[in-house]
C-alpha cells in the first residue's frame, strides 16, 4: 500500500518550517545586532581609552635657594646654564604638549626667558618640586591630565624616559603617579643621594630609601642583586596632584626626606619602568666635572 500524507499533515509541516525560518532570522537578527553593537562599544572604548590622560605638560621646578648646592640651576655645564641643558631636553619629548620652567627666583626666570623657555613664578614658600608643579599647573590656566615633573639636575635626561613615564601612566588607570629607575652601580651603594627603590611583580612601587634596598643579613652589597636606582623624573594625574599637595607630611617621607613616599604612605599607587640610563644628576658641585667629562666624551655640546 502506498503510503501517502494527508492534507492535513502537509499543511502542518509546511507551517512548522516557515515558523522555524522566522525564529531563524529573529535569531540572525538578534546576532547581528549584538555584534553591531559590540563593534561600536569597542570603537567607544577604544577612543576614550587613546584620549585617556592625553593632555601632558612638562614642568621644570628650579630654585635658587639649596642647602646642598646654592644657585644650582644657573650653574654652567659647557658653556650653558644647567637649568637651558634639561629644558632642551624635555623639549624633544614627544608626549608633552607644553614645557615650563617654575620657579621662585627672578635670576632663574631671567635666564630662562633668555633662552626662550616659558616661566611660572612660583611662592617660595612651595615645599618641594611636586608642589611648585601643582602652583605652576594652576597659574597656566589650562587643563592637563598628566604632569611630569623633570628634574632641573638632569641635563642629560633622555626625552624617550620622559616619554615612556608619560605612557606608563596613561596605560595604568590604577596608578596616579609614575617615575623611572635603572641599574644602581655598586659605586653608589652606599651613597644617601642615589636614590634606591623596589618594584613588585607588576612594577609598581613597593617602597624607595636612600639607603640600600633590599639589605640582606651579610650588610654587604650583592653583587648578583640587581639593585635599582630611582631616576628623579616622576609624573602625576593632574587630580591627583591637587590632593597630593593637600596631604599631610608623613613619617616615612620626613625621616627618608622623599617625597614620593607620602604617595605609597597614603596607599596611591605608582607605576615603574625600567630603563637603561646612566644617572647623570647633579647633586653636588664635583657632580658637574663628571657631566662635563661625559659629555666632551660622547661628543655632545
Amino acid at each position: 500500500m502506498a503510503n501517502c500524507s494527508s492534507p492535513s499533515s502537509s499543511s502542518s509541516s509546511s507551517s512548522f518550517d516557515s515558523a522555524n525560518n522566522g525564529k531563524t532570522w529573529i535569531i540572525n537578527g538578534i546576532m547581528a545586532g549584538v555584534a553591531i553593537a559590540a563593534a561600536a562599544g569597542a570603537h567607544s572604548y577604544l577612543t576614550r581609552f587613546n584620549k585617556f590622560r592625553s593632555r601632558v605638560v612638562g614642568i621644570i621646578p628650579a630654585r635658587f635657594a639649596s642647602s646642598r648646592f646654592q644657585g644650582k640651576p644657573l650653574i654652567q655645564i659647557l658653556g650653558k646654564p644647567m637649568i637651558q641643558r634639561t629644558w632642551e631636553r624635555a623639549k624633544l619629548a614627544a608626549t608633552l604638549d607644553h614645557v615650563v620652567v617654575a620657579t621662585d627666583d627672578e635670576k632663574i626666570a631671567e635666564c630662562c626667558r633668555q633662552f626662550g623657555a616659558d616661566v611660572v613664578m612660583t611662592a617660595e614658600s612651595c615645599r618641594n618640586g611636586a608642589e611648585r608643579c601643582n602652583e605652576a599647573v594652576q597659574k597656566l590656566g589650562k587643563k592637563y591630565d598628566i604632569v611630569v615633573n623633570i628634574q632641573g639636575d638632569e641635563p642629560l635626561i633622555e626625552p624617550e624616559i620622559i616619554d615612556g613615564i608619560v605612557k606608563a601612566l596613561q596605560a595604568a588607570p590604577d596608578a596616579v603617579f609614575s617615575t623611572a629607575v635603572t641599574s644602581l652601580k655598586p659605586v653608589d651603594a652606599n651613597d644617601p643621594n642615589r636614590v634606591k627603590c623596589v618594584v613588585d611583580n607588576r612594577d609598581y612601587a613597593i617602597y624607595f630609601s636612600r639607603g640600600l634596598i633590599p639589605f640582606n643579613k651579610s650588610g654587604k652589597v650583592n653583587p648578583h642583586f640587581p639593585y635599582l636606582l630611582h631616576l628623579g623624573i616622576q609624573s602625576y594625574d593632574a587630580k591627583f596632584l591637587k590632593i597630593y599637595s593637600d596631604l599631610q607630611p608623613t613619617p616615612l617621607q620626613l625621616e627618608e626626606d622623599l617625597e614620593q613616599l607620602k604617595v605609597l604612605e597614603n596607599g596611591y599607587k605608582m607605576k615603574v619602568i625600567k630603563v637603561d640610563h646612566d644617572a647623570h644628576g647633579v647633586d653636588t658641585p664635583e657632580d658637574v666635572e663628571k657631566i662635563e667629562s661625559l659629555m666632551r666624551e660622547r661628543n655632545l655640546s
